[in-house]
């Protein structure tokens, strides 16, 4: 099924395929992190340090349950963009519709139970006395938005699965605009804090998500959507594809509670420097992701297609795009990161500073570990061997508990700034060993594809 303005990945130089379809991508996980860094911005400015560490609290859990999500999402889209690259129409909205009743029942089981459950995981964060109840607010709140999020991230990979990944960019910068305006209306005149920050995010997310889901329904025949209703195959391979992808997320995420829970032990200094730090890095390292969201649905695509050669030759693309980046966002750190903390914090002294700054500094040298990890966690998964990928996220959890284990020693600090490094570099070596045994073993991996046009 060929639609204008789609990108269909089986074809042409596969650098020039991957970086088309990626700039869409990572435009709009810049203006999603310059939005993130902006309402960091905001909370810090306006609220105070200690609403920025109640913020820095709740990231783990987000990472959790919303990195199940999105992993779950891009999972259920993969079968999707299989059977585009197989032109096999009757799959095509098969995949697509069945994908939407597993989304509908994610929302019903995840939404209340987040929002009854996120005050006792605070708890076992050790949250401190001082931040607990702005912690306990936002959560509770931005939890009430998992269905919109759900939405949004699975329209977003529907349209990216067909090639389109300028829509789900456009439809972003519109509701990252309509974020900041109701964070300066809700925190500035209506006095609400941080629960203002909070429904913001989620009002922003539920606008995104409708203009996809018009943008979905006006692109394809409803039709379509009745004539292939239900489906248990289908939903049998969405779900073993999603799902694992979810978990993979959700067991990086358990390293990262691990890590916040020594870091909240280390006190309000360290959790503010080591928030504002991480939310500058993301603003360097989440294009790299994603570079292998793209490689995802790139390798989804070519596999359907049979062109193996293609997928290999999009692997060196792939790693060649995340080295040149990967130099190019270590320099503007090293130039710009004074500047970047100082406009988190308000301040260019203190104990927070000095940490944040440390954080950067070390953080900065091993962005190409990360960018690589994104590239080999993502073909595996384009591959549809979720189950495989789960392991990477096993990896993560050893690197962030370790480092979380001995932040409560005498390296203090020091082990948190090391422990995202250690995290990828496991999950890295993981993933590159796993490809090569795929590559080498899969006998559907072994057919030799068409020569590259």
């Amino acid at each position: 099924m060929k639609k204008k303005g789609l990108i269909d990945l089986t074809t042409g130089r596969p650098l020039t395929q991957i970086i088309i379809f990626a700039i869409p991508l990572v435009g709009g996980t810049l203006f999603q992190q310059l939005y993130n860094f902006v309402d960091t911005l905001i909370v810090g400015r306006m609220i105070g340090i200690d609403a920025l560490a109640a913020v820095g609290t709740y990231y783990p859990l987000s990472f959790l349950i919303l990195g199940f999500i999105q992993g779950s999402c891009v999972g259920f889209s993969i079968p999707l963009a299989r059977s585009i690259g197989n032109k096999n129409d009757n799959d095509i909205y098969s995949f697509l519709i069945n994908a939407i009743w597993v989304c509908i029942l994610m929302m019903i089981i995840m939404t209340p139970m987040m929002i009854l459950f996120s005050s006792n995981l605070l708890v076992l964060l050790h949250t401190p006395n001082n931040i607990f109840s702005m912690a306990s607010i936002f959560s509770i709140i931005s939890f009430s938005g998992i269905p919109a999020n759900i939405a949004y991230n699975y329209s977003a990979n529907v349209l990216r699965s067909f090639g389109d990944s300028k829509h789900p960019f456009y439809f972003l910068i519109i509701s990252l605009v309509i974020n900041v305006i109701l964070d300066l209306i809700l925190i500035g005149p209506l006095n609400m804090g941080i629960a203002g920050a909070a429904v913001a995010t989620v009002i922003s997310e539920a606008v995104s998500a409708m203009l996809n889901i018009g943008w979905i329904l006006k692109k394809f025949h409803i039709k379509k959507f009745s004539e292939n209703s239900f489906s248990l195959t289908h939903i049998s391979e969405i779900c073993l594809i999603g799902i694992p992808m979810g978990l993979e997320y959700s067991i990086s995420a358990i390293g990262a509670i691990v890590m916040q829970d020594a870091i909240n032990q280390l006190g309000t200094a360290s959790i503010a420097a080591q928030s504002a730090g991480d939310k500058i890095r993301q603003l360097f390292t989440l294009p790299m992701e994603s570079v292998g969201m793209a490689m995802a649905t790139y390798t989804a695509q070519n596999y359907g297609a049979k062109k193996i050669n293609r997928i290999k030759e999009g692997i060196k693309s792939g790693l060649l795009i995340q080295l040149v980046y990967s130099i190019v966002a270590f320099f503007i750190v090293a130039l710009s990161k004074n500047s970047l903390i100082s406009l988190v914090l308000g301040r260019k002294d203190g104990t927070v500073f000095s940490k944040a700054n440390e954080y950067l500094i070390i953080i900065s040298l091993f962005f190409i570990v990360h960018g690589s990890l994104m590239i080999f966690r993502n073909v595996i998964q384009g591959l549809g061997r979720s189950l495989y990928a789960i392991f990477s996220g096993f990896g993560e959890l050893i690197g962030r508990s370790i480092g979380g284990m001995l932040a409560l020693t005498s390296l203090g600090y020091t082990a948190i700034c090391y422990s995202n490094q250690l995290a990828w570099s496991i999950s890295l070596i993981y993933c590159f060993i796993i490809t090569l045994i795929l590559f080498k073993t899969d006998k559907s991996l072994m057919v030799v594809g068409k020569k590259t046009k």
